[in-house]
């Protein structure tokens, strides 16, 4: 089956104006070609579409059938332009966002909020990993953008600064620690059993940490991967742990936070992250958008 769209724009004038000659004026044409343009049409269907003679012009059943999907043709071709150069200039599209589950803690719904505001027409796909998984997806072309802890390759990809807060303390509620009048040093932790980051599955917080804490490895009675279950556990009284200041949002019950003391003022960094040989147009649109939302970083 082979038809054009000179040819359904034939059959659409044609079935509007019920007149041959009309539907011709419309078109800017002669009526034999218009008439031409019908029969071929109706060969290439295998259907008589039109009913004609001397006095009237009427629609087959078919023809009424057919007309409905020869206008939704016609349609889409005439919105395709449009659609393909909005796709081109990135305003439409489709943006697959990979995030690690701490940086839902006050970060990726005001995200999502901001570009749903200013790339309406631009899709956003979420997949919750740990950043390891996420450098694996970028590297495979699997995600185009990612929610991720440093450090990363700057050969294969390229960042931008887009969070950072302090590390504190949870514990709880009426822990002893609460009561203090300044941060909490290693010292302090001396008898603490502690909840830490797995070294395997949560790599970033746990160097981190080490860096910033200098700790006896052998108060750890429970290692695990997700900062949510570090604070439930918490909950249940098993121990203190190391989190972002953003989970004190989660207001999770019998949790306390208490300032914790590092070198670095606000050490938790997250970061956009996204592959150099990207080929995406609503990448860069959507980097733009959020660049307003980045902090400056510090040297």
């Amino acid at each position: 089956m082979a038809y054009t769209l000179e040819q359904l724009r034939g059959l659409v004038a044609v079935a509007e104006e019920l007149h041959f000659g009309r539907a011709a004026m419309r078109l800017r044409m002669t009526q034999p070609p218009l008439s031409r343009q019908i029969q071929k049409l109706e060969a290439s269907v295998g259907v008589q579409l039109l009913e004609r003679d001397n006095r009237r012009v009427a629609l087959t059943p078919a023809g009424e059938a057919f007309l409905g999907e020869a206008r939704r043709i016609l349609a889409i071709a005439e919105a395709a332009p449009d659609l393909a150069q909005r796709v081109q200039s990135g305003s439409r599209g489709l943006i697959r966002l990979g995030f690690t589950s701490a940086s839902t803690f006050g970060m990726l719904g005001g995200l999502l909020n901001r570009l749903e505001r200013e790339l309406p027409e631009v899709r956003i796909e979420l997949s919750e990993m740990v950043t390891r998984e996420q450098v694996a997806a970028l590297a495979g072309g699997d995600l185009d953008l990612g929610l991720a802890r440093p450090p990363f390759d700057p050969e294969l990809f390229d960042s931008r600064l887009l969070h950072r807060e302090a590390l504190l303390l949870a514990v709880p509620a009426g822990h002893a620690l609460t009561g203090l009048d300044r941060p909490v040093v290693a010292s302090d932790l001396a008898t603490e059993s502690l909840i830490f980051h797995s070294q395997q599955r949560a790599r970033y917080f746990y160097d981190l940490v080490v860096s910033m804490v200098p700790l006896t490895q052998e108060r750890v009675i429970h290692s695990v991967s997700q900062v949510l279950t570090m604070l439930w556990l918490v909950s249940a009284g098993r121990g203190v742990a190391f989190v972002p200041a953003s989970t004190a949002l989660l207001h999770i019950p019998n949790v306390a936070y208490v300032p914790l003391a590092t070198h670095v003022p606000e050490p938790v960094e997250l970061h956009l992250l996204w592959s150099r040989h990207s080929h995406n147009p609503a990448l860069s649109r959507v980097l733009a958008v959020l660049d307003a939302e980045a902090p400056e970083e510090t040297p």
